[in-house]
């Protein structure tokens, strides 16, 4: 299962909106095939091990999660392994989808199958957090990125950023764009720092969906993140009373746009929330600014924070710290993170941690 844990982790920012499975064919203690889900829409990873091992009869099916039991864009997989001769079945963790939990056992079982559940469940739903998550509640797993120095700035009193961190940890920086179906800004943002928001130095198979809060209409014509192309498609979400001249525009630019009410000035995140969800976004980066980041904190909406940490010292009151907003009143109510992961990247310091 170990095996299979770590084959299924090679699928990491190219199987959604499909989770990351691998699968171990072993007989006699011989490994006679493995397999990983590689993109959704071809086979999964239980389908190919057991292509790749040849005859199955009597051997054992490692899988990290519960088999498809329906048929979506590829046949069920618990159909394939009835076929194949296959007698055993250990599985890591039950689908996390309620309307299919437990559904494959509840097939193999009865047609003389031995099936064993729960073997590394937890590291093998940890695998899946992202999918999990999206599954059970229709919204994206979210993701706080940020870049800053030791005392916590992105910007220095005149507004200055560029750069923070080194060559390499915007490298990595990159890999979780990669990993992403979504990257989110505020408006601000553009009309600060004209990015681009897409991904050098790392391939992707899938489109990445680049999205602009923008409440006001106030997205220049001629913003970078408006030359659109297949591999970044570009959304802007504006509020309702901004000019249909200024959306058409923008639609003219390549960018599709959604009118979405504002309450207070400010959008409804988490109902924006549910209808990326609808569209299959799985998982969102918000990228900033300050107060995008201090919004999507001061909801309760961040998951899972990637900060960056550079050994710099901007200092001033005026400077722009890196999660604005609200914010909490007393200390006691500050948000906890568990799970720390701390990762060296030259000088500067990568801390991801979980809500």
């Amino acid at each position: 299962m170990s095996r299979a844990l770590k084959l299924a982790a090679k699928g990491r920012g190219r199987t959604s909106p499909n989770p990351m499975v691998g699968a171990v064919v072993v007989k006699n203690n011989r490994l006679l095939g493995k397999g990983w889900h590689r993109k959704a829409g071809e086979a999964h990873a239980e389908v190919v091990a057991m292509r790749r091992a040849g005859n199955t009869k009597g051997a054992t099916l490692y899988v990290t999660l519960e088999p498809c039991s329906t048929q979506g864009r590829t046949p069920p997989c618990t159909a394939a392994i009835l076929k194949s001769g296959i007698r055993r079945v250990v599985v890591g963790a039950i689908d996390p989808n309620p309307k299919h939990a437990g559904r494959a056992i509840r097939i193999l079982r009865p047609a003389g199958l031995r099936i064993e559940t729960g073997v590394l469940a937890r590291e093998a739903s940890a695998l899946n957090r992202v999918f999990n998550h999206w599954i059970r509640t229709g919204s994206p797993w979210v993701i706080a990125k940020a870049a800053m120095t030791l005392d916590g700035k992105i910007a220095t009193r005149t507004g200055d950023s560029k750069w923070i961190t080194s060559t390499a940890s915007r490298r990595v920086a990159h890999r979780l764009r990669s990993q992403a179906d979504a990257i989110l800004v505020g408006v601000n943002t553009i009309l600060h720092d004209d990015p681009r928001l897409t991904i050098r130095s790392v391939p992707r198979l899938r489109p990445l969906l680049r999205v602009v809060l923008d409440p006001r209409g106030r997205m220049p014509a001629n913003a970078k993140i408006l030359r659109a192309s297949p591999a970044y498609p570009t959304l802007v979400v504006t509020g309702t009373g901004v000019a249909a001249s200024k959306c058409r525009r923008l639609a003219r630019r390549g960018a599709a746009v959604w009118k979405v009410p504002l309450r207070s000035g400010r959008f409804a995140l988490r109902r924006l929330l549910k209808k990326l969800g609808a569209n299959g976004i799985t998982s969102l980066l918000v990228e900033g600014g300050s107060e995008t980041l201090g919004a999507f904190f001061d909801a309760g909406l961040v998951h899972q924070a990637a900060f960056f940490y550079a050994p710099k010292l901007v200092g001033g009151r005026s400077a722009i710290k890196a999660v604005g907003g609200s914010g909490i009143r007393r200390m006691k109510n500050a948000m906890r993170f568990r799970e720390f992961q701390l990762r060296r990247i030259g000088d500067d310091l990568l801390v991801i941690a979980y809500v």
